[in-house]
């Protein structure tokens, strides 16, 4: 009887989290970084998102997945670590109006208290766009970042 409570809710857990993923990020590929006895290795994952907002940018966000019984389940707190690469793979639209720090991403990397956030700045006077990753949760006093810029310029016609 406590194993089929304990089952669900990990089960509960486990669609709690999987409700607050962003559906439109695109798992490219993983390494696994360390053998795990019990569940999945841990691993960096790449997955690739397109800025909803901004028509011809595409980002590459590298981040740590924890593995595990605990990471199999759901209620792994993934490491803080996190790197992005953001490039022009088409024209850039930029729209009228577009808020400065705005999220364009965010991914939940522990059942409650951390996520992984990914927000985009416009340098007009550069006529860049810059995109920031950062987890919400502090480590050793300060967030763990990392930053992308992806200069507008003009894109060659097919």
């Amino acid at each position: 009887m406590a194993c089929r409570i304990a089952k669900r809710i990990a089960l509960g857990l486990w669609l709690a989290c999987s409700v607050h993923t962003t559906p439109w990020a695109e798992e490219i590929g993983s390494v696994d970084t360390q053998f795990e006895w019990l569940g999945p290795d841990s691993k960096i994952v790449i997955e690739a998102f397109d800025d909803p907002q901004v028509p011809g940018v595409t980002c590459h966000l590298s981040r740590a997945k924890k593995g595990g019984f605990k990471g199999a389940i759901g209620v792994a707190e993934d490491p803080s670590d996190a790197s992005i690469a953001c490039r022009q793979v088409g024209p850039i639209e930029l729209p009228a109006k577009l808020k400065q720090g705005e999220e364009v991403f965010s991914k939940r990397t522990s059942v409650v208290f951390k996520t992984m956030h990914v927000v985009r700045f416009l340098d007009a006077k550069r006529n860049v766009l810059i995109y920031l990753v950062y987890s919400d949760k502090l480590v050793d006093g300060s967030p763990k970042s990392a930053i992308s810029s992806v200069p507008i310029l003009a894109f060659p016609s097919r």
